[in-house]
């Protein structure tokens, strides 16, 4: 990414904390600091870049409001391009010059995996956007995270097979971070739901073609489904070589890595039929006006594609989700010092964000499990609650 695009998002933001600070008097109390830094360019730019127009946008409707505790909020984003070298190096910039209260991002596993040394070793809250199990198992003091775990996703997946009664199945998986790690997840898991992989492939987050993959999984008569473990750009050339490949009859399973429009715009019509768990915010008007998330997926998505004029996905919902946590615990507790926001994060109590409903433990800092997932299929390229 080049260094003009970097500055260009990081500007933006700037200037936005700018204008929400300037009508307050000097002698207004320090703003509430809030760093982030997510993939908005390179290839998991599907998340970064609603993550990072949620982060705005929910900072300057909390200024609107007054702020918390009666303090701005000043946001300071960057973009790492999707490269965990990029992510260190902010982290440490967000930490040590721009003297944040807290850290929100890392799109990707690897972006944040690669700062939670720096996390642990700075004693700053830091809420993760990125999807695998291993960032929070086992705790890690200072970490917490929002989107569900690959672990999470596969295992509603797979209470779909059983409950459809399939038993034998074929997987494949590219080659990053939250893929090796779904696909470590999906074997480890199998017996558990008394299902068997009968084929195993692989592809290069490079490769332009997973025809060679998917005939190898073709080859094998007794595959009843398939379970994508994909993220990023490859998944949609997958689901339209498996439908060149005539295998739309065997259902085709994702995680919640796709739950995007732009999953759906790439794959065109070979995604109908594709079956995922997803978090409420996708289906909010399909659920029941009782469902407690149900309005908070409605006005979120309001909000959002009136400022944008795009289509809300997952992911944005995972920053709206930490911005949530956080500013739910500095209210709690009336202050923003960092300890003492980080054991109100950890012991918070039903809190309805677009991921579900939070009940963050000691022992558990993400606060979810699976009934926060609903499984979704694509239907003439939208999504349909099943269940």
């Amino acid at each position: 990414m080049k260094a003009s695009a970097k500055s260009t998002i990081l500007t933006a933001v700037l200037i936005i904390a700018a204008a929400a600070c300037s009508s307050r008097p000097a002698s207004a109390a320090e703003p509430i600091r809030i760093g982030g830094f997510v993939s908005a360019s390179g290839p998991g730019s599907f998340l970064g870049d609603p993550e990072a127009k949620t982060l705005k946008l929910e900072i300057e409707r909390a200024n609107r409001g007054g702020g918390v505790l009666g303090r701005q909020l000043q946001l300071t984003l960057y973009d790492t391009g999707s490269d965990p070298k990029q992510a260190v190096s902010f982290a440490r910039k967000l930490i040590d010059n721009d003297k944040v209260d807290v850290l929100i991002g890392g799109s990707l596993t690897g972006e944040t995996m690669a700062v939670v040394p720096i996390v642990q070793d700075a004693e700053i809250p830091y809420v993760s956007l990125g999807g695998a199990a291993v960032i929070i198992e086992p705790v890690k003091k200072w970490v917490f995270k929002t989107p569900h775990t690959d672990r999470m996703a596969v295992e509603k997946d797979y209470i779909d097979m059983q409950k459809r009664g399939f038993s034998k199945i074929g997987i494949i998986a590219g080659s990053v971070g939250f893929d090796e790690s779904c696909r470590k997840e999906a074997k480890n898991l199998a017996p558990k739901y008394g299902i068997s992989i009968v084929d195993d492939q692989t592809y290069a987050q490079t490769d332009t073609d997973m025809t060679p993959q998917l005939t190898n999984l073709r080859s094998h008569a007794d595959i009843q489904a398939v379970l994508d473990c994909g993220s990023q750009a490859p998944t949609a050339i997958t689901t339209r070589n498996y439908q060149q490949l005539g295998m739309s009859k065997i259902p085709l399973y994702f995680s919640h890595a796709v739950a995007s429009q732009e999953y759906i715009d790439g794959a065109g019509a070979a995604a109908n039929g594709v079956r995922i768990p997803a978090a409420a915010v996708l289906i909010a008007e399909q659920l029941a006006d009782s469902d407690p998330q149900k309005q908070v997926g409605l006005e979120y998505r309001k909000e959002y594609e009136a400022a944008y004029h795009q289509p809300i996905s997952t992911f944005g919902g995972h920053a709206y989700d930490a911005v949530l946590l956080y500013v739910t615990a500095v209210k709690q507790i009336g202050s923003t010092d960092k300890a003492k926001v980080r054991d109100a994060i950890e012991n918070l109590k039903k809190v309805v964000g677009t991921d579900g409903i939070f009940n963050l433990s000691p022992t558990d800092h993400m606060g979810l499990d699976t009934s926060a997932f609903h499984m979704v299929e694509i239907a003439n390229g939208k999504w349909k609650l099943l269940y």
